[in-house]
């Protein structure tokens, strides 16, 4: 199966977020991740959504996805035409003698340490979802008690 990641501009109004994920479902698609917010216009709101299925299915769901009311542009963010990342936090169950080797780790993958409890760390990362990965499996001799991603947030590179 392929992945595919779809940039949709959208009127920011009621329902918006229900149509799109709607389509996926009456598909019988899964949404690996989906993220939405406002763009710099308070009235469009640009959603990032990841699903994988083989080519003809996913081009029939862009095409679906443009005819959606309220969509105004729908992107295919391709791998090296576009910048896309993601954001963890991660609550880490650390000893006081486990911890330096923790922000190690965290230093090396340029992570943040937000929140410090006498019995665990909060991290902070963002970055592609392959460095995500290989930041988790890391943590791998660590207890990690809360774990949270946002989803892919993509851009296409260059000017418009």
């Amino acid at each position: 199966m392929k992945k595919k990641v779809f940039s949709i501009l959208a009127d920011n109004t009621s329902g918006v977020l229900s149509r799109v994920s709607g389509l996926f479902s009456r598909r019988g698609f899964n949404i690996d991740s989906f993220t939405a917010g406002e763009t710099e216009d308070p009235s469009i709101s640009r959603m990032t959504v990841v699903a994988r299925g083989d080519d003809i299915s996913l081009d029939q769901i862009e095409k679906q996805l443009a005819k959606l009311e309220d969509v105004r542009e729908v992107k295919e963010l391709k791998d090296g035409r576009a910048v896309c990342r993601e954001l963890v936090l991660i609550t880490v169950g650390v000893t006081p003698e486990e911890r330096p080797a923790l922000v190690s780790v965290v230093d090396i993958f340029r992570a943040n340490i937000v929140d410090v409890e006498k019995d665990s760390v909060m991290i902070e990362m963002t970055g592609n979802q392959s460095k995500v990965n290989a930041f988790i499996e890391l943590l791998d001799g660590y207890e990690i008690k809360e774990m949270v991603r946002t989803g892919i947030a993509g851009l296409t590179r260059g000017a418009i």
